[in-house]
């Protein structure tokens, strides 16, 4: 593993799951000082600069990692499991959404539909193919269609999120569709 990649490891880590484990508290939208996240990694004797931190976030291939504006905070973008409001604004989706998992899953997923397990929500792909690439991640992996665009006339809220990651609190099996390669 590479040092960017050990290096996105523990921000996503520390800015979505355990900031404590850093010495940082994150304000109610997710957001930690950079300057204290850089003093974390020094407390922890991993060699970070600004520059380096900089370019971690640009090159991360999913751009999961965010600078406000001023570039003196950072958050990360989805996938807390701990309490966050990121101050996203509810959204019309397109018609249809992915979501990538391993086949082993599919059975439940099919009968219960989809739940954001330990994260806030479900996270949703605007292609196929992303979907698949993250399915990959946990066995052979399956592309669900999501109906989004039926499940937003029905009530249920999306969000977008600035990396172009869909969210989404759960989806009813229902509107969960898959057909294997």
């Amino acid at each position: 593993m590479n040092t960017d990649t050990k290096l996105s490891k523990r921000l996503s880590f520390w800015l979505r799951h355990k900031p404590e484990d850093a010495g940082l508290t994150l304000t109610n939208g997710g957001w930690v000082e950079v300057q204290d996240l850089l003093h974390a990694f020094n407390r922890q004797n991993i060699d970070c600069s600004r520059a380096f931190l900089e370019r971690v976030v640009a090159s991360n291939d999913k751009k999961r990692f965010e600078f406000s504006e001023d570039g003196q905070m950072i958050r990360a973008r989805q996938g807390h499991s701990i309490e966050v409001d990121l101050g996203l604004e509810g959204q019309a989706p397109p018609e249809f959404l992915f979501h990538g998992t391993a086949t082993r899953f599919l059975p439940a997923i099919l009968k219960d539909g989809l739940k954001p397990m330990s994260r806030h929500h479900v996270h949703l792909s605007q292609n196929r193919n992303t979907a698949i690439a993250v399915g990959t991640r946990y066995g052979k992996p399956a592309a669900l269609t999501v109906a989004a665009g039926n499940m937003h006339a029905a009530g249920h809220v999306f969000f977008r999120t600035g990396n172009g990651v869909w969210l989404t609190d759960a989806v009813p099996p229902d509107f969960l569709t898959w057909k294997a390669e």
